[in-house]
């Protein structure tokens, strides 16, 4: 047993240590709410890139978690509305596919638009489905968007793989224009982020943003060439509103660089693919700045 005299000592010990400065040689970081008119702050997604690779590998398990056919759906989600189109457009109500078989002219634009609009779909609604892990710990919230368009890109794999396959079967050779595919790939997924950041944040203020989604994709869906042809469009209006819209582009650049001959005027690089492009970035550089503008919100309304 210690002594009373021990024991005195140690306490004093102890109230110099609780009295002594905290040592400054301890790194400490004050997180603060954004003010004004607020920089991007790029530079903290490759910082947390590490975080980004896991949120992208949970996402694509959490995907096919507890399904029969896992990532068969991948496949099976464009390849069966192929089968609808060709029926319906291809066959009953005769759409042109400018030469080539309706079947690989419908798929080979379905894939690129069911990468984007899972993208959209999925980024839309990323914030809200993150709700537990914004609270908990700081990290750049533009991560988790992105991890949800950039987990499609496993989806786009396996459904490319099944359009070279058909190409294949239709003896439709590959060309140096399948050098040009990335960056139509690219522009999917500037578009999709895009889009979906702005939703995303929105959608943590207004919950019933997600219900207009799948109306806005349907929609979407309807004003790109993936049913007919970029080629019946002839009005000069209409021309130049179709050129707003990125995924036309991206649907007439994935027909154009693994189908050859498929209308030969829309061959890139053109007017309409320019402005495209133009206007998917002017939407990620708007939308970026507006979901880092309502970011400072979101721990507390999410």
């Amino acid at each position: 047993m210690l002594s009373y005299a021990a024991l005195n000592c140690q306490r004093e010990l102890n109230l110099t240590a609780l009295d002594a400065p905290a040592s400054t040689d301890t790194p400490s970081i004050v997180i603060e709410p954004s003010k004004g008119f607020v920089s991007l702050q790029l530079r903290d997604l490759w910082q947390y890139r590490e975080l980004l690779y896991f949120l992208v590998w949970r996402d694509i398990k959490v995907r096919y978690k507890q399904t029969v056919l896992g990532a068969a759906w991948a496949i099976i989600q464009p390849l069966m509305t192929m089968v609808v189109f060709s029926l319906f457009f291809g066959g009953l109500a005769q759409i042109p596919s400018d030469g080539v078989p309706y079947p690989i002219f419908a798929y080979a634009a379905l894939v690129p638009w069911t990468f984007f609009a899972n993208g959209l779909s999925g980024s839309s609604d990323s914030l809200v489905g993150s709700a537990n892990l914004i609270k908990k710990i700081y990290f750049p919230r533009l991560i988790i968007p992105i991890a949800s368009v950039l987990r499609g890109v496993v989806d786009f794999a396996l459904a490319f793989s099944i359009l070279l396959l058909m190409m294949l079967a239709y003896q439709i050779p590959l060309t140096a224009s399948v050098l040009a595919l990335p960056f139509f790939l690219l522009l999917a997924f500037v578009t999709a982020l895009g889009v979906g950041l702005g939703l995303s944040a929105m959608n943590v203020q207004f919950r019933d943003v997600r219900y207009a989604i799948p109306f806005l994709i349907q929609i979407w869906l309807f004003i790109t060439p993936v049913a007919y042809p970029s080629s019946l469009i002839e009005n000069e209006t209409l021309r130049a509103l179709y050129s707003l819209n990125p995924m036309a582009s991206v649907v007439d650049g994935f027909r154009w660089a693994l189908l050859g001959g498929v209308n030969p005027e829309l061959r890139p690089p053109n007017v309409t693919m320019l402005v495209s492009s133009v206007a998917a970035l002017a939407v990620l550089v708007g939308s970026l700045f507006y979901f880092r503008r309502m970011e400072r919100s979101f721990a507390d309304v999410v």
